[in-house]
């Protein structure tokens, strides 16, 4: 089965657009405009990795993330966040997130950054 990705992106166009090109990228993806419903879309949809922009309508992306890493049941999913704030940089080890990518990014960034931590995870898993 391919690798899946989940998105949580309040903007609607950026949310499409990462979904389709991961989509053509041959990923299973599957979408959340925000934190409400998280939870019930992990354990259905079972993630190889999040992305997760940090400023949401009505949410904090570091708190979602911080929330993931502290629940045994997915604090191993490699969280890779998006963000436009520039010192996102100084708080991504104080959330626990695994990456980060600086909005805006191109597509071969993106695409690298999920890869890595697929074959982080991987090699995670084996040990």
């Amino acid at each position: 089965m391919n690798p899946g990705i989940l998105i949580i992106e309040d903007e609607e166009h950026v949310r499409e657009t990462i979904a389709l090109l991961l989509q053509n990228a041959d990923y299973r993806v599957k979408t959340l405009a925000g934190g409400e419903g998280l939870y019930e879309a992990i354990e259905t949809f079972q993630p190889d990795v999040i992305l997760l922009d940090i400023i949401l309508k009505n949410e904090d992306g570091r708190t979602i993330c911080k929330d993931l890493k502290s629940n045994a049941e997915t604090s191993s999913i490699p969280i890779v966040i998006l963000s436009a704030v520039p010192e996102i940089y100084n708080t991504i080890s104080e959330v626990g997130a695994n990456d980060v990518i600086s909005k805006p990014f191109d597509e071969r960034t993106l695409l690298s950054r999920i890869q890595r931590q697929l074959s982080n995870s991987a090699s995670t898993n084996l040990c």
